[in-house]
């Protein structure tokens, strides 16, 4: 959660007589852990978890900035030079905290080691595991930092034995049924992106002449920092086409070309 949203989820808190005990983070990104030294600091002795990689990057919030830089960060690109602590590791599978029975389960794709949560009571959180339909009409070029282990984490989220399933960014919950339809959309969200892809590379493209051509095909709006995210993402879909076999590569003049 971010500062606005961790002011909204502090008032429901006080309304309630409510003190929380520990905060799970699915992955660094700082709309998803940015008001974890909020809690900490207004609730003593309320813990974070989280896997090991993302916690690198919490802990190195400007490790994010200088991936969508591929160096040191624009300005404007750096959101937050805090680094946030995190208190214990999860691993995956059964694990209890303050006698309270959890699973987790590996949601890799959208960013490095992307975790989730199944409750007792059947309830799964998917943290951006995939994305709801207003997010996929607004931003439909997925932000993905590995698009392999996004599909099958996709395909994974079919077969999730819950009842209740709560995403980012989505004030709805999901039933089984339609988590499962959802996921199947962004399945093909990824494979449309691909198969743009692959037909813009009929001629040699580099990555920029890459984004800048699906923006034209998809009416993609961007300011500086949503470039760089939509630049980020096309590296990661080219990645996994090239490291596929899908495409191969040339550097001329300079420049480097990907092409069919």
């Amino acid at each position: 959660m971010n500062n606005s949203s961790t002011k909204k989820v502090d008032e429901i808190l006080v309304q309630n007589g409510l003190h929380p005990k520990y905060i799970i983070n699915t992955h660094s990104h700082l709309d998803h852990c940015g008001g974890n030294t909020y809690f900490q600091n207004n609730y003593p002795g309320c813990l974070v978890y989280s896997s090991l990689k993302e916690k690198l990057f919490m802990e190195n919030q400007e490790l994010h900035a200088s991936i969508l830089s591929t160096g040191n960060p624009f300005k404007g690109l750096d959101k937050s030079n805090k680094s946030l602590s995190i208190d214990f590791l999860l691993e995956y599978g059964t694990t209890k905290i303050n006698d309270e029975k959890l699973e987790v389960i590996s949601l890799k794709g959208h960013s490095i080691e992307q975790i989730g949560i199944i409750t007792p009571e059947k309830v799964c959180f998917l943290g951006d595991s995939l994305f709801s339909d207003t997010t996929i009409d607004k931003y439909s070029l997925p932000y993905l930092y590995d698009i392999e282990e996004s599909l099958n984490t996709l395909n994974f989220i079919k077969e999730i034995d819950a009842d209740y399933f709560v995403i980012g960014h989505s004030d709805k919950t999901y039933e089984r049924l339609e988590i499962t339809q959802l996921a199947e959309k962004n399945i093909e969200n990824i494979n449309k992106y691909l198969n743009d892809i692959l037909e813009l590379l009929d001629q040699p493209l580099s990555k920029e002449d890459v984004l800048e051509n699906l923006a034209l095909l998809n009416n993609l709006d961007m300011e500086f920092r949503q470039y760089h995210l939509n630049l980020s993402a096309v590296s990661s879909f080219l990645s996994y086409l090239y490291n596929n076999g899908k495409i191969n590569s040339s550097v001329q003049d300079g420049k480097l070309y990907f092409y069919v």
